[in-house]
């Protein structure tokens, strides 16, 4: 049987994002009630995924203001500042907003509106929330230690597989500015080092892990908007995935999963760098399972990559077979072909259904309706038990 999964962030309730602002604006809230709509978020999610017939599921990262961010609540050595910026310099550079600029000047336009309606200056430039290392980086688990205690509390009134929840990795680590260490490499295996803290609480605690890069790949596009080469690009990239692999030092591999994709806004995409440039660096990370878009227009066509690339023994592709691109829900019929394609170059014990990214980056960011996320999801599994009976799995 093809056994199904996703990436992790889920679109959050109306009852918890009316909690959620306060909380993350550090302003006073009712500490009571955010914890109570959160454990409600948290049991509600899970156990819609279980009713959804998802085999290995997660809390939705429900308690998390954002994939990246949350990090910076749960570890020292970091300070927020307003500071003043550039409107263009809001967002990361990338050759896809230098040939769409008509295009990205409307995508955006909500987020700048959100930035400067908390602007202290005017014209061209903002104040905008910016973080900086300014300490040593160390991790305080008590965060985590509530999200593992609340998701073991949902998980007890459902019955599924396996579960999971997703942690940020080294190289995503993206707006924080170094001021303490002495140098790149210093910074990077510091913030490595907590990080592996993070990731041994999570798999001691009986979880899977899961590990988020999607900045791994967008960097490429950056780096090379800014005139950089592709071997600055992947000098960046190695060191990152270095430091992951240190991270994940001392954990079991078939415990680990390593999610990538190539950031999930909703924007051409045109200049993503095709996955055949990458995967070496993806296949480096000693995981046991690669979860990986490609059920969207821009990358589906990279299936055939796996005739060509050797996946080790070790290893589980999860390819993403509904993407959170997309309003549209994709056929049972599509997903169904699109597993047993890769099943038939892979072996069908060597394939899950994924998705290609979240369905919600963070608390107000939500690429679909929380509707045609369950809908999405409903396509997924039956998709997969499609795939399973034609492939005698």
């Amino acid at each position: 049987m093809i056994r199904t999964t996703h990436t992790g962030s889920l679109v959050r309730p109306s009852e918890l994002l009316a909690l959620v602002p306060t909380v993350d604006h550090d302003e006073p809230a009712d500490a009571a009630a955010y914890e109570a709509a959160l454990e409600a978020a948290v049991e509600d999610v899970v156990r819609r995924q279980a009713e959804a017939g998802l085999d290995v599921i997660d809390d939705g990262e429900m308690g998390k203001s954002n994939w990246i961010t949350y990090l910076y609540e749960r570890v020292t050595g970091i300070e927020p500042r307003l500071v003043e910026v550039d409107v263009s310099e809001l967002l990361p550079p990338s050759r896809d907003r230098l040939a769409f600029p008509e295009f990205y000047a409307e995508h955006d336009a909500a987020y700048v509106r959100e930035v400067a309606n908390r602007a202290r200056t005017g014209g061209a430039t903002v104040e905008a929330k910016r973080w900086f290392c300014t300490g040593p980086i160390t991790y305080d688990g008590a965060a985590l230690e509530r999200d593992i205690a609340r998701f073991r509390r949902a998980l007890e009134q459902v019955d599924v597989e396996d579960a999971f929840l997703p942690v940020v990795a080294p190289a995503s680590v993206y707006w924080l500015q170094n001021e303490h260490y002495a140098n790149e490499d210093e910074f990077v295996f510091a913030v490595a080092d907590a990080l592996h803290e993070e990731y041994a609480r999570i798999v001691d605690a009986g979880f899977l892990l899961q590990v988020d890069d999607a900045v791994l790949m967008h960097e490429y596009d950056s780096v090379l908007a800014s005139g950089g080469s592709v071997a600055d690009y992947r000098r960046w990239a190695e060191l990152r995935i270095e430091a992951l692999n240190h991270a994940l030092d001392g954990i079991p591999q078939e415990r680990i999963r390593y999610h990538v994709c190539f950031g999930s806004w909703h924007g051409p995409h045109a200049f993503d760098p095709p996955l055949a440039d990458v995967i070496d660096l993806v296949l480096r990370v000693k995981a046991r399972y690669h979860l990986i878009e490609q059920a969207n227009p821009r990358h589906e066509h990279e299936w055939r990559l796996w005739e060509e690339i050797e996946l080790p023994d070790d290893r589980v592709l999860v390819p993403g077979v509904v993407t959170h691109h997309t309003n549209v829900v994709e056929h049972p019929e599509l997903v169904a072909e699109r597993l047993v394609r890769l099943a038939r170059i892979l072996g069908p014990e060597r394939v899950m259904g994924g998705t290609d990214c979240g369905f919600a980056q963070s608390a107000f960011v939500h690429r679909v309706h929380p509707t045609i996320q369950w809908a999405k999801f409903a396509a997924l599994v039956e998709g997969a038990r499609l795939a399973s009976t034609r492939l005698g799995a």
